[in-house]
This record gives structure tokens, sequence and C-alpha cells, in this order.
């Protein structure tokens, strides 16, 4: 069975109604067919999860699909059976993985979207694809019983990424932030979506959608890939001590400048020199 996911950096767009830069792609996603979609608001903190569910329901509603909320079924797991689909949707990362254990949603959404059913995450609900939660922005305002995710895809976003060097600010930037994370995980990629992008995942094949991304790879320099573009990975399974998957290609559109071609093929060159 086939795993296809939506993953989305963020919802809105500075001036934009909720959810209308994704509008597009989550309709190309889910198809013409009526979903019913299992909505999954625990990552809400400063709003209320009602509030959210509205929202969300007004949006998926004009794209012609029926969305409910996992937070007023009394068994949450069972509620997640009857679904065609799950978007799980952003705010706080901590909170959101939090309650995903709590409920027993994390084996659940893990097995179903195993199985085929389509998962659209944005922000938060994207980072709870990955192995693990540790390239979140948020601050950890909630202690999750740990930082392992449902491991959808086998390496890291990093939502909202932007690469901004604020004049005068003398903290780290992001880049710095996801240098030292990588310091310490050299196993593992890590994809810096831009806001208005998106990953578009199906089984082994990840295509890029909206802005170019920065992939970050221990002991190479970070790669803009741009928009339109698609890799594959393999599945390590089964390997102690191991915990990603390797990249084997990557595509760029018909038409990409050769200078571009050109320093894709120096950086894998560099990436495949390294031990």
């Amino acid at each position: 069975m086939t795993m296809d996911l939506l993953l989305l950096s963020n919802s809105t767009l500075l001036g934009e109604p909720f959810l209308q830069w994704p509008r597009q792609a989550i309709t190309d996603f889910l198809g013409t067919q009526h979903r019913r979609i299992a909505f999954v608001p625990f990552a809400a903190v400063s709003f209320s999860m009602d509030e959210y569910t509205r929202m969300v329901q007004g949006a998926f509603a004009e794209m012609g699909h029926e969305l409910f909320s996992l937070h007023t079924e009394p068994d949450k797991v069972k509620a997640l059976e009857t679904a065609d689909a799950v978007a799980v949707g952003g705010g706080n990362t901590f909170q959101l993985l939090r309650t995903l254990y709590s409920t027993e949603l994390v084996r659940a959404i893990r097995r179903r979207v195993q199985g085929g059913m389509p998962y659209i995450g944005w922000s938060a609900g994207s980072n709870v694809a990955c192995p693990s939660i540790m390239t979140t922005n948020d601050m950890p305002i909630t202690e999750a019983p740990t930082l392992r995710a449902t491991g959808l895809i086998p390496y890291q976003i990093n939502p909202h990424y932007t690469d901004v060097k604020l004049e005068g600010h003398g903290g780290e930037t992001r880049d710095q932030r996801l240098s030292e994370f990588m310091a310490l995980n050299q196993r593992i990629a890590v994809v810096g979506l831009r806001e208005g992008s998106g990953l578009r995942v199906q089984d082994d094949r990840t295509e890029l959608i909206g802005k170019a991304m920065r992939l970050f790879r221990h002991g190479s320099d970070p790669m803009e890939v741009p928009e339109g573009s698609a890799f594959r990975y393999i599945a390590e399974q089964g390997v102690k001590g191991v915990d990603q998957s390797n990249f084997l290609a990557l595509y760029a559109p018909a038409g990409t400048p050769p200078a571009v071609v050109k320093r894709y093929q120096d950086a894998l060159r560099d990436a495949l020199a390294q031990p």
C-alpha cells in the first residue's frame, strides 16, 4: 500500500485567508472524491480546539470535504478508523506530541498512514511526521514523554525556515541552530521548508511544492533545492543505530540552469566522498 503525505511548512501566508496558499495542493492531493477527514487540533494553545476546528472545517468544506475533530471523540483511535484521511494542524509541537501519546494516536496514525490513508500536516503537523520533533521551532512549554514522533518519513523538517539574518541581533541564525542538530545527529538529513512550500511524499519519493528548500546534511554545506525538485530514499530497516535513510538522487525540473545542475553535482560528489 502506498503512503501518501502532504507536509506543509505553514498554513497561511501573511495577508491571506486561512489555508489559501496550499489550497490547490490540498485539492490535488485529496482528489475530487468526497473525503471524511479526521482533524487533529491538539497543537492549539492560545486558542480553543473548538475554534480551531471550525476554522479548518470551513476551509475543507470549500474544497468539498467533510471534517470532524478527534478532540470531540471519546474513543479517538476508534474514530480515526472511520476517517478517509487525517489532517494534523499546527501550533505548539510539544503540546501536540504529548497529546498524541496520551490519546494513543501516535501508533494509530502511523498504522493507518502506512496502510495508505492520506496524511496532511502543516507546521507542527509536519514536524510530528518526522522521526523526532527535534527540529521544531517551538518552545517546550510542556513535556512530552519522548521527542520521538511518528517516523512516517526518514528525514527531519524545519518548518517556517528562514535564512534571514537580523541586523544587530546577536543570537543564533536558523542555519546555526540546525548545524547544532547536525553535529549531534549526523546520520539524518534536515529539510528547511520556507513558508509557502511543502512536500508531497509518496512512499520513497518526495516532491517539493512551492518555494525552494534548503537541504542540510552533516559534513556538507547547506544546499538550495529549487521548486519542483524530487528525491528518493531507501528505508534502512532492521539495522541498529541507523536513524535515517539515504538519498539516492536529486531530480531537477527541465530547463534548470546549468550552473544549478553543476552545483548539485559538486555537492553530491562531496557528500559521497564522506566516510
